[in-house]
């Protein structure tokens, strides 16, 4: 069986580090909760997206909602955000109390820059272009927009650890939040998040809100949460830091053979080819692609979709009055994408069988 993921062979790969860095936590340091590992990681993390702080937190989806709290976003403030993006991107608005505001994609899966400035009004605060698939947006001309309407621009970078625009790792902008649920490019071994900022000031506020609004214990300056990553997952993640650039180099190389193995392959449209792509996911895209699904499995080759239904057609989000046909390209994505085996352990083997059986299903 060729998996979709295979997280088990990674962690073989770095068991003897692992293995001693939480013994070492466990029982040496015995202190789990905003440790040494802790601070050590938000300081390499940061630096290796080329920023001053990071603000480990204990997921994603609570990197985003502290980032808006620490932005006083309230009640009825709308946030700009693609309707083609994981559900948790969505909920942190709703979370906060924000309202989304939805904008169809191109043909890159992205949020469609002409489509944002049609969307801005008066209750307009936010602008949050997600990386999706370890892609990155054209933040040139986001942040243009942003500065134009004066509005605060927070990246999704959670799938799009190292990922570069004009040779500048993400976030382009003032704030980035990254996940790093274990099949993520950089995962942990549970749920855990980060923001990545340059100001001190805003530094400050986040490292209030992620721990109950204290300044010290028992001392609350502000509103906060509970919202802290442990040490053990700490340790996990510097260590898998070091390999990090080793492991998306391995992916690109990946979806380099996908695509010359599938760009003549009748009706598989294959994704652009980006120097600054990480290919957290490897996604294609063919018209018959639930019969495609299909023949894979039971050719013993696991596959997703990400994502089968866009935001605007979840039931959660009804209320915010859209049907069928409001965002054409986002739909049709939705019924043509599939997601194939992208790990970086993936063998040469794996992929070509991948390939071949794609191939044999087309003719």
């Amino acid at each position: 069986m060729i998996p979709f993921v295979d997280l088990k062979k990674q962690h073989e790969t770095i068991k003897n580090e692992t293995d001693e860095a939480i013994r070492k936590v466990i029982y040496e340091k015995s202190n789990f909760i905003l440790g040494d590992e802790n601070k050590l990681f938000e300081e390499e993390f940061s630096s290796f997206c080329g920023r001053k702080y990071g603000i480990s937190v204990n997921s994603g989806t609570d990197a985003l909602i502290l980032a808006m709290h620490s932005l006083n976003i309230k009640d009825r403030d709308e946030v700009i955000v693609p309707v083609n993006t994981a559900i948790p991107t969505v909920m942190a608005i709703r979370a906060v109390g924000a309202t989304p505001k939805l904008v169809d994609v191109n043909d890159n899966y992205l949020i469609d820059i002409n489509k944002i400035e049609q969307a801005i009004n008066d209750k307009t605060k936010i602008i949050m272009p997600v990386h999706l698939y370890g892609n990155v947006c054209h933040m040139d001309s986001i942040l243009e927009l942003a500065k134009k309407y004066k509005l605060k621009v927070i990246e999704d970078c959670c799938q799009a650890h190292g990922a570069e625009f004009n040779g500048k790792k993400v976030p382009i902008g003032e704030i980035g939040c990254f996940s790093f649920y274990p099949s993520k490019n950089l995962g942990c071994l549970g749920d855990g998040g980060m923001i990545v900022v340059d100001d001190e000031k805003l530094k400050e506020k986040l490292v209030l809100l992620r721990n109950y609004g204290q300044e010290n214990r028992y001392h609350a300056k502000v509103f906060g949460l509970n919202s802290r990553l442990d040490e053990i997952q700490a340790t996990i993640l510097r260590i898998k830091l070091k390999h990090l650039n080793e492991f998306n180099k391995k992916r690109r190389e990946h979806a380099e053979k996908y695509k010359e193995l599938l760009i003549n392959v009748k009706g598989v449209i294959t994704p652009h080819y980006d120097k600054g792509h990480i290919y957290h996911l490897y996604v294609i895209r063919h018209e018959k692609r639930d019969e495609l699904i299909n023949y894979l499995k039971e050719k013993e080759i696991l596959t997703q979709i990400h994502y089968p239904i866009p935001i605007h057609l979840q039931e959660a989000f009804s209320y915010l009055g859209h049907k069928k046909g409001d965002f054409p390209n986002a739909e049709r994505f939705a019924k043509e994408i599939l997601s194939l085996p992208m790990f970086p352990e993936l063998t040469d083997e794996e992929l070509r069988e991948v390939c071949e059986e794609i191939n044999s299903f087309v003719a």
